[in-house]
């Protein structure tokens, strides 16, 4: 499937207008990444995800949202992996693939994760998505839990079966509040909801020799800020609210990061069907799931 989306990339871009010569593979896993040579365009081509988000319409949807958001960012004069200038800032789909265009940056490969500065970093980028003009849905990197929940099978070693039963229980719990605007803030109505990143900002960047460019914004959603600190452990959490109320902004709800970080392990776990294409995927998984097994009940909602 890899060679087959770097194919469809080339020959998008090159109805495009772009010349395309020598397509070289950056990145391959849940999506595949390859730089159009020598055109300075990046093509992003998802391969390996839930099923829900493969399908046309959704992928679509979710594609023109980060394209957006991150021309937004652009326009406002900040560090983030931008879009193309060099095609229609919309998604492209090619030979049963869609994908967006990026522009080329040089990656120091020799920078290493700074979970500390990037936490800093991620409370800035809330204080600028707060500012975005365009209401997004609801929550959507969930999306594909309901559909996938109850069907997910245990696999020795990665999910028990009191796993998965413990997964479906709390989904019970956690789906309606989830699921709705309305619900959560009517549990939780003093939350920071707002235009986030939706996955990780303060993971999600690419180290230039000019600095750090927030980047990965497929899941850039309307949500509790919590959500974008999920896993990361009270130790960063005092790291992110210590920058946030440094920059007057809300400092993170510990109730509300509970459900969040119940909610982050039942996404993990429905890409657990996943992990024959992404081997590496699987320790992710036992990662989360192994914090999850030690804490309450969905996130002490019960």
């Amino acid at each position: 499937m890899t060679e087959s989306a770097v194919q469809a990339a080339a020959t998008a871009a090159q109805a495009l207008g772009l010349t395309v010569t020598d397509p070289t593979i950056l990145y391959d896993a849940f999506s595949v990444v390859v730089h159009l040579k020598p055109a300075p365009v990046v093509a992003r081509v998802p391969i390996t995800l839930p099923a829900h988000l493969m399908d046309p319409e959704v992928a679509v949807r979710r594609q023109q949202r980060e394209l957006d958001v991150a021309a937004w960012l652009v326009a406002q004069g900040k560090p983030v992996a931008a879009p193309s200038p060099l095609v229609p800032l919309e998604p492209v789909r090619q030979d049963g693939f869609s994908m967006t265009f990026w522009e080329y940056v040089e990656q120091d490969k020799s920078a290493e994760i700074d979970y500390i500065a990037g936490t800093a970093r991620a409370t800035e980028l809330h204080a600028v998505l707060a500012e975005y003009p365009t209401e997004l849905p609801w929550m959507t990197p969930l999306l594909a839990v309901p559909s996938v929940l109850p069907e997910l099978e245990a696999v020795p070693g990665l999910l028990e079966q009191e796993d998965v039963d413990r997964a479906r229980a709390e989904w019970e719990v956690l789906g309606p509040l989830l699921s709705s605007r309305d619900e959560f803030e009517r549990v939780f109505p003093s939350a920071t909801i707002q235009t986030i990143h939706g996955d990780a900002p303060s993971y999600n960047v690419i180290p230039t020799a000019d600095g750090v460019l927030w980047s990965d914004f497929e899941d850039t959603t309307l949500g509790p800020i919590e959500w974008d600190m999920t896993g990361f452990g009270p130790d960063l959490g005092k790291v992110y609210n210590e920058a946030a109320t440094a920059l007057g902004r809300p400092v993170l709800d510990q109730r509300v990061q509970q459900v969040m970080d119940a909610a982050r392990v039942l996404q993990v776990m429905v890409c657990a069907p996943l992990v024959p294409r992404l081997p590496a995927l699987g320790d992710g998984i036992r990662m989360f799931v192994g914090q999850w097994r030690d804490t309450p009940f969905a996130g002490g909602l019960s």
